[in-house]
């Protein structure tokens, strides 16, 4: 079976524009989609002096017909009308000769694109690329298959999904918008590109729906068509067995372009399997299995709950209290608010511990330096699709908000957060769909790069929240079985390694995608060195 070209003729210039810069990393955080709008703000405006300029060109055009259609309505009676007076013979052969053609060959039309393609070369730098068209695609349908929303809900700009036969919202947002039947396409196209066909079915169904609802009719922004959609949809539905359906959308197809080849040579070859094999009716399409996620059924139920950390009735350890830390000095005046989420591991939660105006401050000195984060692969650090992010690295000083923060951290957790005792405060920004699937923190690798600060491993994690989600963005514990949700202003703290330095595998986590917000966190990874007297080993070697 022959599938659909891999590339399309992209029928408007802005888009094909776009083919061939380089991999971009728009989609990997808010803060670059928020900026994105300035762009499309100047691309409005250049598109509004363009379309003023081609209405007066127009203007002047209609003009010209308006003239020329009153001579010949009321001038021209005759075939000697045009030739008795010597001045009309004039102005006729004069506006034939030279008038008609300043109008048809004028150079104003070429020149006003021109101008808007110019001022669009100024932007085109601060642009999407092609990679984050598909980054943001591959965004939809991991929120899609986290959330078990429906595609045919998203479309329609809801949150919604199954539910005892019916369906329930999973979130409103306050601001929404409607899908088209090519943003549709270009998902489905996405998904098809990947050989992802349990995707690429549900987008094109409800790409080649909405085409028809527009009666097949194609806009000039549009990269699709339905006969495109109609195209990637019925060989997908071949490729997950659904060969009957694929036949039949391959006869719409061919109604639409009745000399397509490869489409005839596609239905003959269905209606050979077809006839070999038997009716086939519609198969229930299945999610693939992942090799790479083994906990991809826990960490999805506990995202999908946005928030499940245990009652305090449920387990009688866990509590809530004004913590001074052992009276410190620094706390006793003005106690954290602590609760305690989780006993195996430990991990707590300090309400407050924040103030609006130093989370502003800290995400303002992060935006500069933001980068797409980075994972580790033995001992160097890459981009992977599991970790969409980006991140930057402040360093502190006794009069910044950082220096302020690294004290306070401090205060409250009794360790040594001085570099290289512990890591720079690194601060993310998470993109479309944003999210960072099950890892551990600590090293697990003795090459891995944690240990290029020669302090030991990653003994704790200090997570600030800067800011608050509409829905999404949950930490979830997987082996633990709780997801603790966004506090804003608030911070998590846990333990990654054992009193005896052991990593507590325990302590496997994500941060479940971000369906709705925009989340900034603050992440400070404090060292073993440094510690050996603030956490002391215990008695038991084994704990």
């Amino acid at each position: 079976m022959e599938a659909p070209p891999a590339a399309f003729c992209l029928c408007c210039f802005l888009v094909a524009a776009l083919a061939f810069q380089a991999e971009g990393e728009m989609y990997t955080s808010l803060q670059n989609v928020r900026q994105a709008i300035d762009v499309e703000r100047k691309l409005i405006d250049y598109l509004r002096m363009y379309i003023d300029s081609e209405q007066q060109r127009l203007e002047d055009i209609k003009r010209f017909h308006a003239r020329v259609s009153d001579l010949h309505s009321e001038l021209y009676k005759g075939p000697a009308a045009a030739t008795a007076n010597p001045l009309v013979a004039f102005t006729l052969v004069k506006r034939l000769h030279s008038e008609w053609l300043n109008v048809v060959y004028s150079n104003e039309a070429q020149e006003n694109v021109q101008n808007l393609r110019s001022r669009y070369k100024e932007e085109e730098a601060h642009l999407p690329k092609v990679e984050d068209l598909r980054g943001a695609a591959k965004g939809l349908m991991r929120l899609q298959d986290v959330y078990s929303l429906q595609v045919s809900s998203l479309v329609e700009g809801r949150f919604q999904r199954a539910s005892g036969g019916g369906v329930i919202d999973v979130c409103s947002p306050a601001v929404s918008v409607s899908l088209s039947g090519d943003d549709c396409f270009l998902v489905g196209k996405v998904a098809y590109e990947q050989e992802d066909y349990y995707h690429s079915v549900q987008w094109l169904e409800e790409s080649v729906r909405l085409f028809r609802g527009a009666a097949g009719e194609w806009s000039p922004e549009n990269e699709g068509t339905l006969e495109d959609a109609l195209d990637h949809l019925a060989f997908s539905h071949f490729k997950t067995g659904n060969v009957s359906y694929a036949l039949s959308l391959s006869h719409e197809l061919l109604h639409h372009d009745p000399m397509n080849g490869r489409v005839l040579q596609n239905i003959e070859k269905y209606e050979k399997l077809l006839g070999s094999a038997g009716p086939t009716g519609e198969r229930s399409l299945r999610r693939p299995g992942s090799s790479s996620l083994t906990t991809r059924d826990t960490y999805e139920r506990l995202c999908l709950t946005q928030g499940s950390q245990p009652m305090h009735f449920e387990n009688p350890g866990l509590f809530c209290d004004l913590f001074t830390n052992n009276h410190s000095p620094a706390l006793l005046l003005q106690p954290v608010r602590r609760e305690v989420l989780s006993l195996q591991p430990h991990v707590e939660l300090y309400h407050n511990f924040i103030t609006d105006a130093e989370a502003d401050d800290i995400k303002r000195l992060a935006q500069p330096g933001l980068k797409r984060s980075v994972v580790a692969a033995g001992e160097k650090q890459e981009t992977a699709d599991y970790r969409i992010s980006k991140s930057a690295w402040l360093k502190g000083s006794e009069s910044s908000t950082v220096g302020r923060l690294d004290q306070r951290i401090s205060v409250v957790t009794g360790l040594n957060v001085m570099h290289p005792y512990a890591e720079f405060l690194q601060v993310v920004n998470y993109g479309i769909g944003g999210h960072y699937e099950p890892h551990f923190d600590h090293a697990t690798s003795p090459t891995s790069p944690v240990f290029k600060l020669r302090t030991g491993n990653r003994m704790a994690t200090f997570m600030i929240y800067l800011s608050s989600v509409e829905a999404g963005g949950s930490t979830a514990f997987i082996y633990a079985n709780f997801s603790a949700p966004v506090v804003e202003k608030a911070a998590i703290f846990w333990w990654n390694l054992r009193r005896n330095g052991q990593g507590d595998e325990d302590t496997l986590h994500a941060g479940c995608p971000v369906l709705i917000g925009d989340k900034w966190v603050a992440n400070k990874w404090i060292h073993e060195y440094g510690q050996e007297f603030e956490r002391r080993c215990s008695l038991n070697p084994e704990e």
